[in-house]
């Protein structure tokens, strides 16, 4: 046989797939128009949650604003009237009788009058051993 024959044989046998290739594009644009439309949900849908995210953020940061403030303003009523209870209870205690240097003065004087009882008690009596000698 010749060259020939063969060749067209061989295009008769691919002509059907040829034609069968032709017929499937359409069926791919049917589908990309149905994802596309997914994915333009997808999009609205994550812009919307975006969106409600931001408010909630908001809203987290206003109402954490405010539990701050209550507290610092708790707390500082706390603190006043702590120190206007301070201030009462330094009030209320007594006085010391003596100050330190006061303490320090009567420690010094009880040692000096300690030391002249002493030596009065271990002198002796020294009249008696005078007399004798005279």
């Amino acid at each position: 046989m010749r060259p020939g024959p063969w060749s067209f044989l061989f295009a008769l046998l691919l002509l059907p797939l040829a034609l069968h290739a032709e017929q499937t594009p359409p069926a791919p644009a049917a589908t990309a128009t149905a994802e596309q439309a997914q994915i333009d949900v997808l999009k609205q849908r994550l812009a919307t949650s975006e969106q409600q995210r931001e408010a909630l953020g908001a809203e987290l940061q206003a109402s954490a604003g405010v539990r701050e403030s209550a507290q610092l303003q708790r707390l500082r009523q706390e603190n006043q009237r702590l120190k206007l209870h301070l201030k009462k209870t330094q009030a209320d205690a007594p006085q010391p009788l003596l100050g330190d240097r006061q303490q320090w003065f009567v420690a010094g004087a009880g040692a000096a009058l300690l030391g002249v009882i002493l030596g009065a008690l271990l002198r002796g009596n020294r009249r008696s051993r005078r007399e004798w000698i005279n």
